[in-house]
């Protein structure tokens, strides 16, 4: 799920910046392949992807870029993290969508109690 994930970030941000309305009938295969995973990777695909675009003279609209940052544990703000360092990021990430899935029981356990006294 991850990796699909990431390869739908990349196409739609390569649609976005790509002027595909120049040529309508052609066909792009943007292959990219990860020789070493040591974090950052959707950075590194999106990077790698523009600097594929703009190698091949595709005309675009706009360039784009990848930045992975972090927050360590001393509330530092890391750019670049390591895979280990993203771990960490992982565990924040998954607890905010629990706590946001919390949060929509809260309004709609309020919404049914104070729905049935109206």
């Amino acid at each position: 799920v991850k990796e699909r994930s990431q390869e739908q970030n990349v196409r739609e941000t390569c649609e976005a910046s790509l002027l595909l309305s120049l040529h309508p009938r052609s066909s792009l295969t943007l292959v990219l392949q990860v020789l070493h995973d040591d974090g950052s990777l959707l950075s590194c695909f999106l990077n790698a992807a523009c600097m594929a675009l703009m190698d091949a003279g595709l005309p675009m609209s706009c360039l784009f870029c990848g930045v992975t940052c972090a927050i360590a544990a001393d509330g530092e703000i890391i750019t670049d993290p390591t895979a280990a360092q993203e771990k960490l990021q992982q565990c924040i990430a998954i607890s905010q969508k629990a706590s946001e899935k919390i949060f929509q029981f809260y309004r709609d356990s309020v919404q049914r109690r104070y729905s049935k006294n109206l």
